[in-house]
Parts: C-alpha cells; sequence; structure tokens
C-alpha cells in the first residue's frame, strides 16, 4: 500500500479555506478599486470613461474567459488550473502596482481578470469534489466560500480606502501578492487531487474570442456613448461589432460540436433562474459600488480612507446574512431564500433615492445595511441551486456559466451606472439615484425569478 493510499482527506474546513482564499482575492479586486479612482484620475488623468475601463478591464477578461477556464479545470483537474491562477494573479498585481499610466494599468487590469477566471470555478469545483454527494455539507460549504468572497467584495472599498491612506493607491495592488502565496499554499497542502475529465470536450477557441470581443464591443459602446455622446461613430462601431460578434458566439455555440456554453443547460428552470437572479445582484451591486465610490468623493468631499470606511457596515452585514443562508437554505430551500433576499436588497436600493449634497454617512445606514443583508442571503442560496441541478462531473462549467453571466453583468452595470454620472460633480446626485431605482427594480425582478423560476430544496 502506498503512503498516497495511506493518506486521508483533508478536513472539509481546511479544503473550504482553501478554495475560499481565491474567491476572496478575485472579488476584493473587484471593489476595491473603486476608492482608488479619484486618485488614479488626478495622477494618470482621464475622465470618468477611463476609469470604467481600469474597473471593466479587469472584469470583462474575468467574464469571458469564465467559462474556457471552467472547461480547462475539468480536463486537467481544477487543482492545477486553481494554483495557476494563483501564480498568473500575483504577477498581473505586480504590474498593476508598478503601472505609469492608464493604457499600462488597464493592460495589467485586463491580465489580473483573465488570471481570476481560473480561481473562480475550479474552487466551487473542487468543493464540489470535497463533500460528494451529500447536499447539506454542499450547501455549508458553499455558504462559507460565498460568505468570503462577499465580505471581500464588501470590505473591499474598505481596505482600500485604509491601504491608500496609509501606503498610496499602489498598494491595493500589492496586497495580493501574500494573499495569493498563502491560498496557493493551502490549496497545494489541502485542496483534493480531483481527477481530469478523460470525455472532457476540446477547447472551443472561436467560442472563446468571439464571446471576448463582443463583451469587449458592447460594453465599450456604453462607456463610451455615456462619457463623449452616443452620435460618435467609434460607438456605433463598438456596438455593431459587439452586436455581431454576440450573435455569431450564439450560433457557434448552438451547432458547434464542442461549444464553451452548453445552451441545453438553459432548459432546466432552476438553472435558468439562478443565472437570471445573479445577473441581477451583480448588475445592481457593482454599477452602485462605481457611482457611490464617486458620490462619497467628488459630491461629499471625503477622502479615499473615510469613503473606504463608510462601506464598513456592507462587510458586517454580509458576514451575518452569509451565514444564515447556509443554514436557511438547508431548512427552507433556495427558492425562498432567493425571493426573501432580493425583497430585502430592493427595499436597501430604494432607500439610497434619499441622499443628496447635504447628505451624511448616517444617511447611508439603512442601506448599506439591507443591500448586503439581501444579497447575502440570495447569492449563496442561488450558487447552491445552480449547482444542485447539474451533475457532479460539469461543476466546473456550470459555475462558469453563472460566474460568467455575472460578470458581463457587473461590467455592463459600471459602464451604465457610470454613464449616468459622467461629467461633473453636479450629475452625481441625479445619476445616484436613477441608479438606485434601476438597481431596486431589478432586485425585485430577482426575487421573482427565484420565487417562481427555482424548483425543489
Amino acid at each position: 500500500m502506498t503512503a498516497v493510499a495511506l493518506r486521508r482527506p483533508a478536513p472539509l474546513a481546511l479544503v473550504v479555506a482553501a478554495a475560499s482564499f481565491g474567491f476572496v482575492v478575485v472579488q476584493l479586486d473587484v471593489t476595491i478599486v473603486n476608492v482608488a479612482l479619484v486618485r488614479i484620475g488626478a495622477e494618470f488623468g482621464g475622465g470618468v470613461a477611463g476609469l470604467q475601463w481600469v474597473v471593466d478591464g479587469y472584469t470583462l477578461l474575468f467574464a469571458a474567459l469564465l467559462l474556457t477556464a471552467g472547461a480547462l479545470g475539468d480536463r486537467f483537474g481544477p487543482k492545477r488550473a486553481f494554483l495557476a491562477g494563483f501564480g498568473l494573479f500575483a504577477a498581473a498585481s505586480a504590474a498593476c502596482g508598478l503601472a505609469n499610466g492608464v493604457v499600462a494599468l488597464v493592460a495589467a487590469r485586463a491580465v489580473q481578470g483573465a488570471a481570476a477566471a481560473f480561481l473562480v470555478p475550479p474552487s466551487l469545483a473542487l468543493l464540489a469534489h470535497a463533500c460528494g454527494d451529500d447536499p447539506r455539507r454542499r450547501a455549508k460549504a458553499v455558504g462559507v466560500w460565498t460568505a468570503a468572497g462577499g465580505v471581500s467584495i464588501a470590505a473591499g472599498p474598505v481596505i482600500g480606502g485604509l491601504l491608500i491612506g496609509w501606503l498610496g493607491w499602489r498598494s491595493i495592488f500589492l496586497v495580493n501578492l501574500p494573499v495569493c502565496a498563502l491560498g496557493a499554499a493551502l490549496t497545494w497542502a489541502f485542496a483534493p487531487e480531483a481527477p481530469g475529465r478523460t470525455d472532457a470536450p476540446r477547447l472551443d477557441v472561436a467560442g472563446a474570442v468571439l464571446a471576448t470581443v463582443a463583451l469587449l464591443g458592447l460594453t465599450g459602446a456604453v462607456i463610451e456613448g455615456g462619457g463623449a455622446g452616443w452620435g460618435r461613430p467609434l460607438v456605433w462601431a463598438l456596438a455593431a461589432g459587439g452586436g455581431l460578434a454576440g450573435a455569431a458566439f450564439v450560433m457557434v455555440q448552438a451547432r458547434g460540436r464542442h461549444p464553451m456554453l452548453p445552451l441545453e443547460v438553459f432548459r432546466r428552470p432552476t438553472f435558468s433562474a439562478a443565472t437570471a437572479v445573479g445577473i441581477a445582484v451583480n448588475f445592481s451591486y457593482y454599477g452602485m459600488i462605481f457611482v457611490l465610490g464617486l458620490y462619497l468623493q467628488r459630491v461629499l468631499g471625503r477622502s479615499a480612507t473615510e469613503a473606504g470606511l463608510a462601506f464598513l457596515p456592507l462587510t458586517a452585514t454580509f458576514i451575518v446574512s452569509n451565514l444564515i443562508s447556509g443554514w436557511a437554505v438547508g431548512r427552507f430551500g433556495p427558492r425562498r431564500v432567493i425571493a426573501v433576499g432580493g425583497l430585502i436588497g430592493a427595499v436597501g436600493y430604494a432607500l439610497l433615492t434619499r441622499l443628496d449634497a447635504s447628505s451624511g454617512l448616517a444617511d447611508m445606514l439603512p442601506g448599506f445595511a439591507l443591500i448586503p443583508g439581501g444579497m447575502g442571503l440570495a447569492v449563496p442560496a442561488m450558487t447552491t441551486a445552480l449547482l444542485s441541478s447539474v451533475e457532479r462531473a460539469r461543476a466546473g462549467v456550470a459555475s462558469g456559466v453563472l460566474n460568467t453571466a455575472r460578470q458581463a453583468a457587473g461590467a455592463v452595470g459600471v459602464a451604465l451606472f457610470g454613464g449616468l454620472v459622467a461629467g461633473d460633480a453636479s450629475a452625481v446626485v441625479p445619476g445616484l439615484h436613477a441608479a438606485a431605482w434601476i438597481a431596486a427594480g431589478l432586485l425585485v425582478l430577482a426575487a421573482a425569478i427565484g420565487g417562481l423560476g427555482v424548483r425543489g430544496r
């Protein structure tokens, strides 16, 4: 009997910790940059459109490559893909910290996004393998994993504000290096050696290229149109190119022998409903965090540190609601939890419409408590429902589809909501109100879709 045969599986808690580190560093870099945008703009120049690209350069490549990363993780094993993602993410983070202009920063952020794609689907696949066929263990593990990511995405502005005030804006990227090192060490030591799929299909290179072009074109059109006017030839060219690439992508996926996006999974009501909920949640949250970061600094005149600390209530509520969600899903099933969470989040967004140029930080607290409270309940339930709707061997691809849709929606949310606040400081408050009402409406729609579309427990 070999040493490998004698080796016992690592406790589930250590596997969850290893997987969570990958999600933490990915989610942290989604929002940590928002409180640095004013500093970056002051140093490098450029308007709101340039700052939107700093955010969306990361998110778009993340979204475009998630499906490919999920397929590669299934083919070669999630542990290998996960470790590769940590290495590339650390290198790209160092390049962000050393960037000497907006173009270099956006390029490094894009590489960061590509690396992030290799951290999310494999981490969920590792959890699926570690939990086996026990749905309650899976629900609890996903709840902790999502809690770690939820807390990170909420804590990003807080951590960013503190780092900027202490070490400058470049430190928000360099802090990723020790986090990646620790996550890789935990993964190497404790994550299971989940086997790759011998029957995994070939990579859909054409699909990956078309998806990237479609996302870049359509999001770029929204960013450039909102900042400089919708009548410019560049805007129409980006929109047309993105639309054509999107249509070609759907055709390739429908007719190809080895599509990166298996369209048949959307025939499963639970899968489709969970994906729609994820789209609404990310579109609203990513867009609103971008707007609120500008509101706090450009309208209320807060420093980067003060703006970051203003987001602290988001972190505390995320922790509580994420942990409650795992218990609630096990007891009541994901459908009810998604519906309740969506409605709570909608009320939180609606409360932000009361903010104006004379508001204080205390006026933001009710909304900042309810938004993460609702999202923290809905997102783990949504993820659990989706993973339960597919066979375990396709967990990587399934999570890739979900997160692709969510990240693409987040990028479009930043582009659209950013366009609402483009211009001088006087445009921020009206844009904030419009964005908040849109977000509230989307969360009500998400609650209805989750309540009606998700099936089973």
